[in-house]
């Protein structure tokens, strides 16, 4: 069941972004180009860019995006411990309104975690 909300998560991420760049808006395909850029190597680390993104995504309440930079953040070999501590410095700056927000990235971390065969504590 766990993995089912990251393949859920994925299945529909992925189905509502063909049909966007289907439309052939050049805005939209422009900014999810964007997006693909800003989050590559530079000055920055793609670990350290990824916890950005999970920091900010958590103080602005997207799920969506909490889940987005789980999923990188897991694939790019971050920790829980790592991950934990950026989402404790997302719930410090926003504030307990990200409480709820939090929760939810506790349990698709869990599942990421399930997913891939680690055990979690």
């Amino acid at each position: 069941m766990a993995d089912n909300i990251v393949q859920e998560f994925n299945d529909y991420r992925q189905k509502m972004n063909d049909k966007l760049l289907a439309d052939n808006n050049k805005v939209i395909k422009r900014i999810f180009n964007l997006d693909t850029n800003a989050y590559m190597e530079g000055a920055l680390d793609v670990k350290t860019k990824e916890l950005l993104g999970l920091v900010a995504s958590a103080v602005l309440r997207c799920d969506d995006c909490v889940k987005y930079h789980l999923e990188t953040s897991h694939k790019e070999g971050l920790t829980k411990a790592e991950v934990m501590e950026a989402l404790g410095i997302a719930t410090l700056v926003g504030g307990t309104i990200v409480i709820p927000h939090l929760r939810r990235a506790y349990e698709f971390w869990e599942a990421l975690e399930e997913q891939a065969g680690e055990t979690t504590i």
